[in-house]
């Protein structure tokens, strides 16, 4: 019993001095880079990446579904980027700095669709970004193996992403058109058709057209869109049919003739349009911004 207690004693008099200092060992340092994921276990919920809000609703060709639930990774430099189709993308920085960045640089938005063709992914709402949120577009491009093939940052906060795959290898892979249901197809023809008969003008093409695919889930709710998205269109201009193109027109021509009236009563020359290109008015700008 004595050498027992003898011997607790020890490890108490080794407690209180605390540990020997290591002769021969070597502290172990691990060296795997961060790799923060958006539901990282093993790290504080505080320091887990929080998105701002759900990804869409999957959309676009059936096909490409498959690559849902999937991440593609690439390191460039210092960062590892990751892509994980119809879900987010994210970046993280790759040392062992205290403050290392790992961030969402987008989440799952909606489809860009250029010449009635899925042409790329809009990734929106990432992490703030001076007074924007970070946003990506992800362009799919053929391929032989599903990977992440290169990622640029073409202006602050806004990304670029090329993602290579064998499911857009077919020249048709990408149309819009036979992704539809049979009830939208009917409602294209019938767009196609009445700008053929020229019952509606270009702009109120691509204006039907957008509600098209907002309806196919395609595209959000205007508001919500990219300048990039469809090629022309007027906003707010109401000239989707020709009766309202003539009506504006005839307001126009009132216009130009009422400013044409004030050029020559205050002796500013004035030279008529030709052609199709519309010169500016002549004169003092000073006196052409009063009369305006």
């Amino acid at each position: 019993m004595a050498v027992r207690l003898a011997g607790f004693l020890v490890l108490l008099g080794l407690a209180a001095r605390g540990p020997a200092p290591a002769r021969a060992g070597k502290m172990k340092v691990v060296e795997e880079p961060n790799t923060f994921g958006l539901n990282n276990p093993f790290l504080p919920q505080a320091n887990r990446l929080q998105p701002k809000r759900e990804p869409s609703p999957l959309s676009g060709p059936l096909h490409l579904f498959k690559l849902a639930g999937k991440c593609f990774s690439l390191v460039e430099s210092t960062y590892k980027y990751e892509f994980c189709p119809f879900h987010n993308v994210t970046q993280h920085e790759q040392t062992f700095r205290w403050n290392a960045y790992s961030g969402i640089l987008g989440i799952w938005h909606e489809w860009e669709i250029i010449n009635n063709t899925f042409k790329g992914m809009w990734m929106t709402d990432g992490d703030s970004c001076h007074s924007r949120s970070r946003q990506s577009k992800v362009e799919l491009t053929c391929g032989k193996i599903n990977r992440l093939a290169h990622v640029s940052e073409p202006s602050t906060c806004v990304y670029a992403l090329t993602f290579e795959t064998p499911l857009v290898c077919h020249p048709h892979s990408l149309l819009v058109y036979p992704t539809l249901p049979g009830a939208l197809q009917q409602r294209w023809d019938q767009v196609e058709q009445d700008l053929a008969d020229e019952l509606i003008t270009l702009q109120g093409y691509e204006k039907l057209l957008r509600v098209l695919f907002e309806d196919a889930g395609y595209l959000k709710v205007s508001g919500e869109t990219h300048p990039t998205q469809l090629a022309g269109g007027s906003k707010g201009l109401g000239l989707e049919t020709l009766d309202n193109c003539k009506k504006a027109h005839s307001e126009l021509s009132q216009e130009v003739q009422r400013l044409t009236s004030l050029l020559e009563q205050h002796g500013i020359p004035y030279a008529e349009p030709t052609g199709a290109t519309s010169e500016l008015l002549r004169g003092d700008p000073g006196l052409r911004g009063n009369i305006l």
